[in-house]
């Protein structure tokens, strides 16, 4: 019977092919969706990732990710300093800023100031500069933090804005070393350009030394965002991280934690997820809706060999097997062509810098998806079956 099922699938081209692709645009649908869930939680720790040397963050009570973050005062640093288990602690301060390029032309920015000593924080530099040239005076490293035409400067001197109109409308080029830009009306030199990790939501970012950070930001009572602290060997960061929050009061978490907390809090409050939402629900939509009616009409045109089969002593579970194993074999051939184009399209997709991560468990969500259009197919289509009489044979219908 089972072999009887597959020639009767395949015998009907148009509609078999009909019936995989609305299958393959299904797997294709879900498991990018998946996979772009996962490029946006991915990035949303980018910052944590930055700094695996540190074991331990230390925040404010309130901080739930390193999204939404307030100062903690100064002190601080020393205060987990002087706890037994810590090996090292530096300071590290998150800001919003404005940077101004020389056309006139303005743009919101992060900046993010990193430990003088240390530098702990910075990523690698392109064309294996060393990150020591941020300690030259008003040196900054720009990154694109998954935005593109954010950091740009005029391409020609004559279209700097000393007077008058900025030149909004100037031809631009990336920034290079030796720019010049103004934030708060001082002037920074650019020192090179960070492979950084991209951010969620994107953001362009500025790296500078926490004594530079201090100085060309407004004065507030508690500039230091986080105190980033190592662990001495044999302690491990989960306990580290409780006697930092005894002693100080304030919230230490290991990196892992802090990690999870993130997406958490990312899952909770981003709209962004609600996107992805609408994402499965159109796509599983859509998938059901075109392999719903392909193996409807598939039934329908088959429907007196089904009636055929029954007068000839096929039960109702014989049947049910049979359209099960022709929507099992449509769900599985387009499966695998669905998550295989979703393979070769986050390539694509990856390079336009949109946020995809295939990882494991993106496919088998794909599958998942397939499973429920497949299954709720093949329901729709074996009413009819069961209603049919074989007198329909005779009757020539």
């Amino acid at each position: 019977m089972l072999r009887i099922a597959v020639q009767m699938l395949v015998g009907g081209r148009a509609k078999y092919i009909s019936l995989v692709f609305g299958i393959t645009a299904t797997a294709f649908l879900v498991t990018f969706a998946a996979s772009f869930f996962c490029g946006m939680m991915t990035r949303s720790f980018a910052l944590i990732a930055e700094s695996p040397s540190c074991d331990v963050w230390v925040m404010d009570p309130a901080v739930e990710c390193d999204e939404q973050t307030i100062g903690i005062p100064s002190g601080s640093l020393e205060r987990v300093r002087g706890i037994e288990g810590v090996r090292s602690a530096m300071p590290l301060a998150l800001a919003t800023a404005d940077l101004r390029f020389p056309n006139g032309r303005f743009q919101p920015v992060q900046i993010i100031g990193v430990d003088d000593a240390t530098l702990l924080g910075v990523p690698s530099l392109d064309n294996d500069r060393s990150p020591a040239i941020l300690r030259t005076p008003d040196a900054v490293v720009v990154a694109e933090g998954g935005t593109s035409g954010k950091l740009e400067t005029p391409l020609l001197a004559q279209d700097a804005w000393t007077h008058g109109a900025p030149h909004l409308d100037a031809l631009r080029r990336p920034l290079d070393v030796g720019d010049e830009l103004l934030v708060n009306d001082f002037r920074l030199r650019v020192a090179g350009r960070a492979a950084a990790l991209p951010r969620f939501p994107p953001r362009p970012l500025l790296y500078m030394t926490y004594s530079n950070a201090l100085r060309i930001l407004p004065p507030e009572r508690h500039r230091m965002t986080f105190v980033l602290a190592t662990a001495a060997p044999g302690i491990a960061p989960g306990d580290l991280a409780h006697r930092i929050e005894a002693r100080t009061g304030l919230k230490a978490r290991s990196a892992d934690d802090f990690t999870k907390e993130t997406v958490w809090w990312y899952l909770q409050n981003s709209e962004d997820v609600g996107d992805v939402e609408t994402m499965l629900a159109v796509a599983m939509l859509v998938g059901l809706g075109v392999s719903g009616v392909m193996l409807y009409l598939f039934t329908q045109d088959n429907l007196r060999y089904y009636a055929m089969l029954k007068a000839m002593g096929a039960t109702h579970a014989v049947l049910l097997v049979m359209i099960l194993a022709q929507a099992a074999m449509s769900g599985l051939i387009g499966s695998g062509i669905g998550i295989g184009l979703c393979a070769v399209g986050g390539i694509f997709a990856e390079r336009a810098g949109i946020p995809f991560r295939m990882m494991w468990f993106a496919p088998l969500v794909g599958c998942v998806g397939v499973g429920v259009v497949t299954l709720v197919a093949a329901a729709v289509s074996l009413w009819p079956v069961l209603r049919v009489e074989p007198a329909c044979v005779f009757a020539q219908r």
